[in-house]
């Protein structure tokens, strides 16, 4: 895994030694948004994931980019699309880092006796996937297709995304609403909520996640003070697959995320 972190950051190190010298646009995109939002977490034993800052930075060359995490390669663009080979992290394991412990009394074969029993949410970790995307947009909108496999052999699974948005101007305003649909293969989907024997209690049976598709839904909203300034307000919905909402960590197939703030971007 430490092996594939260099060799990411070695791309992106190609891509900025890339880029032109004397480049009228800067390659850069930079962006910060200070406000108030939150992320409601689908664990049992959370809490909801505070978000207060919001950056924004991306650098796309000639061939290379990296877009708030995400390192590319385009390997194809023309007036129907665009295709890049891409880098990421899974962002599930973000919700497991808000988790709480607890103890539950349980009653011992309907006798008066009980014992405490310690609830603990199992740990994940960061998974390093790889794949493509391939993009095409034009005046009806933008459609998107990504698909992502696990490089770093964290859960061996994989993940596949379309999505569709369109983006329109209002004088000051601007809106993007998109929706999306993801496949999250067994493997993925049972390693971050699957419960394994060696997890399990007497309130938290083992469970296995098999596949399942999770929807989504999305509105970022933009009210520009100037070219460098705007309000921003964004919020999300996604359902969690049945699959992962039938786990004994899951709580709420639910999941939703807003944020609003004032933005201000440098380039």
């Amino acid at each position: 895994m430490n092996r594939t972190i260099v060799l990411l950051t070695l791309i992106l190190a190609a891509s900025l030694a890339a880029a032109p010298a004397l480049a009228q646009e800067s390659p850069w995109r930079l962006g910060i948004a200070l406000g108030y939002g939150e992320k409601s977490n689908p664990l049992i034993l959370s809490d909801d994931i505070p978000i207060v800052v919001d950056l924004d930075i991306a650098y796309f060359g000639k061939r290379f980019f990296f877009d708030n995490g995400d390192l590319g390669l385009t390997v194809a663009d023309n007036e129907w699309l665009t295709g890049s080979l891409m880098a990421r992290v899974n962002s599930d394991r973000v919700f497991f880092g808000k988790t709480n412990t607890d103890f539950i009394s349980i009653g011992l074969d309907g006798a008066s006796l009980s014992a405490a029993v310690e609830v603990v949410v199992p740990d994940r970790d960061y998974a390093i996937e790889a794949g493509f995307e391939v993009l095409s947009d034009g005046s009806w909108g933008y459609l998107q297709l990504a698909a992502f496999h696990d490089v770093s052999g964290t859960h061996d699974g994989y993940e596949v995304d379309l999505s569709y948005g369109i983006g329109w101007r209002s004088q000051r305003w601007y809106f993007d609403p998109s929706i999306g649909v993801s496949y999250k293969s067994a493997a993925m989907n049972d390693y971050y909520w699957g419960v394994r024997p060696g997890e399990s209690s007497a309130v938290l049976p083992a469970y296995e996640a098999g596949a399942g598709i999770n929807v989504r839904g999305r509105l970022t909203v933009r009210y520009f003070f100037s070219r460098n300034w705007a309000f921003t307000l964004a919020a999300q919905y996604e359902r969690m697959n049945d699959e992962a909402a039938a786990s004994p960590i899951v709580e709420d197939q639910n999941v939703l995320g807003w944020f609003g703030g004032l933005q201000f971007r440098f380039q």
